[in-house]
């Protein structure tokens, strides 16, 4: 796992890159937020919606409310890119809606997208 340096507006974001998956549980995904801490020097994560276990997305699992929470109490802002157009999921299109309304947690379509959204 690597981390690409972006700036925006002032604002820092770790670009997560990898080959395989990087948010497998909770402390996967609190082991990126303190390797983009200590690395980078941000707590606003960008990462490919690949890189994370597909029971993230299944809400049942209660995975994705965890690390979220956790990124949350730690400081830690997220946005995940990618193609959402294949969950089917009503719940899980709700809480992305929900989210994005927010300012600590995004799914978006690009690494463009991304970086608008944490960097505004």
């Amino acid at each position: 796992m690597n981390f690409k340096k972006i700036e925006n507006n002032g604002i820092l974001c770790a670009l997560t890159e990898s080959d395989n998956i990087v948010i497998t549980d909770v402390q996967s995904a609190l082991d990126l937020l303190m390797s983009a801490n200590y690395n980078i020097g941000t707590k606003n994560i960008i990462i490919s919606q690949k890189l994370i276990t597909k029971d993230f997305f299944i809400l049942s699992t209660k995975l994705a409310g965890e690390i979220l929470q956790k990124y949350i109490n730690y400081g830690g802002r997220i946005a995940i890119y990618g193609d959402y157009s294949h969950y089917t999921s009503k719940p899980l299109k709700d809480f992305i809606y929900e989210s994005n309304k927010g300012n600590d947690v995004f799914f978006v379509s690009t690494i463009n997208d991304a970086v608008n959204m944490l960097t505004k």
